[in-house]
């Protein structure tokens, strides 16, 4: 899933500073599962961003809204009959909400209150780490199912750097050498065999260098689904 986080309350109220009345507009996908644009994250920014204007001595009248995907115009419809009576929108969803909205109400103004930060899962109770980099080649099947692109700190594709010792990464104490897990899971199925060898170089032309990338399934844009 998308992982985000919750800017700032400052950066938020500095984007709104000359708006008067907000609608805040969470998200039940991604980060709602992650705990920052669900119904509860935004009931609490917009009590939160109250008692700031409130103590700043400033009006405001904020009202909210939960969309069941911002990613989707289908439901990014349901606020159209509102969104016009608005100074400004906050989107909490993740970078991909606050754009649906600015294609669709193109007179509004709308404001990320979150900031996307990789695609990931849950490793325990509310602690989400990075698995995937979006590359759309994906190779998994190469390194014991492992991603050395999004969980190598340098994305490394022939074995660990020098950096690494004891099976952690340099960069920090709390994050894992891949390589050494990788190395391990084919050693345990005595497959080490499999990372010998040069591999050819990762072709880069199905990543976000190539430009925004578009998916497209002909039997539903035919509507033979």
């Amino acid at each position: 899933m998308i992982v985000a986080d919750r800017k700032s309350l400052d950066e938020i109220m500095a984007m709104v500073e000359d708006n008067k009345k907000i609608l805040i507009v969470g998200c039940k996908g991604c980060v709602t599962v992650c705990n920052v644009g669900g119904l509860k994250e935004v009931e609490i920014l917009a009590s939160t961003m109250k008692i700031a204007r409130k103590k700043a001595g400033k009006e405001i009248e904020i009202d909210t809204s939960v969309l069941e995907r911002q990613c989707d115009k289908e439901y990014v419809e349901q606020i159209s009959e509102t969104v016009g009576d608005y100074d400004a929108v906050i989107s909490m969803a993740c970078g991909v909400g606050p754009q649906f909205l600015s294609e669709m109400y193109k007179d509004q103004s709308f404001f990320p209150a979150l900031n996307t930060t990789f695609f990931g899962g849950a490793t325990s109770h509310g602690v989400w780490e990075e698995r995937c980099a979006g590359c759309g080649s994906c190779a998994i099947h190469n390194f014991g199912g492992l991603c050395p692109i999004a969980r190598c700190a340098k994305s490394l594709l022939h074995g660990p750097c020098g950096g690494s010792s004891s099976g952690v990464c340099e960069i920090n104490k709390d994050t894992e050498c891949i390589w050494d897990s990788i190395v391990t899971k084919k050693m345990e199925q005595g497959k080490i065999e499999d990372l010998l060898g040069v591999k050819e170089p990762k072709s880069w032309k199905t990543s976000r260098d190539g430009g925004p990338r578009r998916s497209i399934r002909e039997e539903l844009v035919q509507g033979n689904i």
